[in-house]
């Protein structure tokens, strides 16, 4: 992984002391104390939700009493934070630090509201696909807590061995005697990119090319090469023969295999505790090829960003740097909200739950959900054409012109 290794922190405490008689706090509704001038007037704002509140309170604490800076952890609703950000950092308002995903990224970075975080030799403590989510030209934007994915989850007490190859689970499923061999919940206009993108990289085929650090070339669309017609001939034939299914909405799906009706699904950790609750013996295992190669899923990132504008850019990157990239506290976050850990020791110790086990290791072989504003070109023409593909439309015709659409939009 290429990363951003010039580090201020190899001046260790002495950088983020020096810089307090400088700073104040960047103000908003945060309610940090605006007088600055030394250590005890200055607040760092930290914007989180209700599961990192109590995940951070701690640590809030033993970075007050080790630097003499108050920790002020602000409790926001999640699904508002990004908008209320955006809105303030330009005014001078907004915290110091704000709990955020890293599909934020673009935005954020292309409307100068982020700073870049300097995460030196600790880069190399997190797994690859984490930091690579919030890099962006070159620069770390985020210091990851979270890895989100989908992978394949099983009915051991149908199907008692992980299948080979997306055939093989096709096999096993009809074998178990399942109403369903497998199920994944799908949009009747739609369809699903996200859901249906590992069988596409399993193909070769990408959205968009990917630069050596991991991050996308928004100018090297490659949706529509020659692996991504061999995807969407596949596709059609699945259609066809029913295994990839639109009348099987995202509810229908998780029902059937709830109710032992399905002996496969592909979702996410979100599902598991319905699964369980309905008694049944659940695995999870890697998301079978159909192409031959690796079947790499989207991966969602949940990160902590610099306000841009802050006059505390050295505290914040000391707090979250020195402070919340320790195992201790990455592990504390995850066990208030399992999700899986990006901390590579973290998750290591939160692997000892097979099902977290599944999901962490399905993820380090997934891709980050782009970030790029290109990306935005993309998703008006792709699911549609998928479905229109399930629903028995000229796999070859429909997805050249889909690309050919997506590429018209982003020259446009």
């Amino acid at each position: 992984m290429k990363v951003n290794r010039k580090t201020a922190l190899g001046m260790g405490a002495l950088v983020a002391t020096a810089a307090l008689a400088l700073s104040g706090c960047a103000g908003g509704d945060g309610g940090g104390n605006e007088s600055g001038g030394g250590e005890s007037d200055t607040t760092l704002t930290v914007w989180v939700d209700a599961n990192r509140a109590t995940a951070l309170k701690d640590v809030a604490a033993q970075f007050e009493e080790e630097k003499g800076i108050k920790v002020e952890l602000v409790n926001k609703d999640f699904t508002k934070i990004q908008e209320q950000f955006a809105a303030q950092v330009p005014t001078g308002k907004g915290p110091d630090i704000t709990v955020g995903a890293h599909d934020w990224l673009g935005g954020f970075v292309q409307n100068g509201l982020v700073a870049p975080i300097e995460l030196g030799d600790k880069a190399a403590d997190f797994q690859e696909v984490a930091v690579s989510a919030f890099t962006d030209d070159g620069k770390v934007y985020g210091l990851p807590y979270a890895i989100e994915n989908i992978a394949l989850m099983r009915n051991a007490d149908l199907v008692p061995e992980a299948p080979t190859s997306f055939d093989d689970m096709i096999a096993k499923g009809a074998a178990s005697g399942a109403e369903y061999p497998f199920v994944v919940g799908l949009d009747p206009a739609n369809a699903d990119p996200y859901h249906l993108y590992p069988f596409q990289t399993s193909f070769g085929n990408a959205v968009f090319a990917q630069n050596a650090d991991g991050t996308y070339d928004g100018s090297q669309l490659t949706v529509g090469d020659e692996a991504g017609l061999a995807f969407a001939s596949w596709l059609g034939a699945q259609g066809a023969a029913g295994t990839i299914n639109l009348n099987l909405t995202q509810d229908l799906s998780k029902e059937a295999f709830n109710a032992g009706r399905a002996a496969f699904i592909l979702t996410g950790p979100w599902n598991v505790a319905d699964a369980e609750a309905k008694g049944i013996n659940l695995a999870v295992d890697a998301i079978p090829s159909a192409g031959g190669q690796t079947a790499r899923p989207f991966v969602g990132v949940q990160g902590f960003y610099v306000n841009a504008k802050s006059e505390n850019t050295l505290v914040a990157n000391e707090f979250l740097v020195n402070y919340i990239a320790t195992e201790d506290v990455q592990t504390a976050i995850y066990e208030a909200d399992k999700r899986t850990p990006a901390l590579t020791a973290s998750f290591e110790k939160a692997s000892d739950d097979p099902i977290v086990a599944g999901f962490g290791a399905v993820g380090a072989e997934g891709v980050p959900m782009p970030t790029i504003p290109e990306m935005g070109s993309v998703w008006e023409f792709w699911g549609v054409s998928e479905a229109a593909i399930i629903k028995g439309e000229d796999p070859a015709a429909t997805w050249s012109k889909m690309a050919a659409d997506i590429q018209a939009k982003i020259g446009g």
